[in-house]
């Protein structure tokens, strides 16, 4: 009996040691020149998003964008398959809206860092893809857009290939005509997966696609109105049907289901 007890013990003792093992070394390989990694998620387990991760966003009231789709937490919504996170937009009433989607936040909030998502978009005149940061609730400074907003990724369908970073605060947003941002034509982004990404530090911001750096905002003194990304922040995955940017030329019915593909999503601190 005692023998069984140790042989059990040491097969409990390996897997424990096997697992940090596998933590460790994902973290040393995802590791790169100046950063850490941190937190990440590879999709590479279950059939929905981990609940200890991901949340979602639910609703269909139009989203302060006059957006035509309501937001579930269905796996016909939100799955994973082969690896992949498949957001999917579809055309189908629902509790009355015309089309449903998905929305889904990190579950934990991050101050500073370079944040990775790697991710192939929907295609189709009425689709508005994001990948974005908005302030950890309540908001540090306030409602939006005076927490602060920062758009990591925008595309919207009738102009394809076209790829916007954004930043929103209270002394520049689009409702005053004020946003600040920079676009960047990039062919393939609904054939191909491209890395989109953000550099953010107490003063600055940087925005890229596959390392390629297209937008850059500063601190520079500035105020909390202008510059309030010195709190927590969570990353959103959505994807919008129409509305006021999206929907600018209309929605193709023909398009749906459209999906946005998220391979991984990886996040890092900055070596010291």
């Amino acid at each position: 009996m005692r023998y069984w007890f140790v042989f059990l013990l040491s097969l409990f003792l390996f897997s424990c040691n096997s697992s940090t093992q596998s933590v460790e070394s994902a973290a040393t390989t995802f590791d790169k020149p100046g950063w850490t990694f941190v937190w990440g998620d590879e999709f590479d387990t279950g059939n929905t998003p981990d609940r200890e991760k991901w949340q979602y966003d639910l609703g269909g009231n139009g989203w302060g964008n006059q957006e035509l789709q309501r937001y579930t937490n269905r796996p016909e919504n939100a799955r994973i398959e082969n690896g992949r996170l498949l957001i999917e937009a579809r055309r189908e009433a629902l509790q009355g809206n015309a089309y449903t989607s998905a929305r889904l936040k990190t579950v934990p909030s991050f101050t500073f860092g370079r944040f990775e998502i790697s991710a192939k978009l929907p295609t189709g005149v009425g689709t508005w893809p994001a990948i974005w940061m908005l302030y950890a609730p309540p908001g540090a400074y306030g409602g939006w857009p005076a927490s602060g907003e920062m758009d990591i990724m925008e595309h919207v369908g009738f102009d394809q290939d076209m790829i916007h970073a954004t930043i929103h605060t209270q002394d520049f947003n689009h409702l005053r005509g004020t946003q600040v941002g920079e676009k960047i034509r990039w062919r393939g982004v609904s054939t191909s997966f491209n890395v989109y990404a953000l550099e953010w530090a107490n003063d600055s911001l940087h925005f890229f696609i596959n390392d390629t750096k297209y937008f850059s905002f500063y601190r520079e003194g500035r105020r909390a109105s202008a510059y309030p990304f010195d709190k927590p922040f969570q990353l959103i995955l959505n994807i919008a049907v129409g509305g006021t940017w999206g929907g600018l030329r209309g929605v193709d019915t023909t398009v749906f289901p459209q999906r946005m593909e998220i391979d991984y999503v990886r996040i890092y601190r900055r070596k010291e």
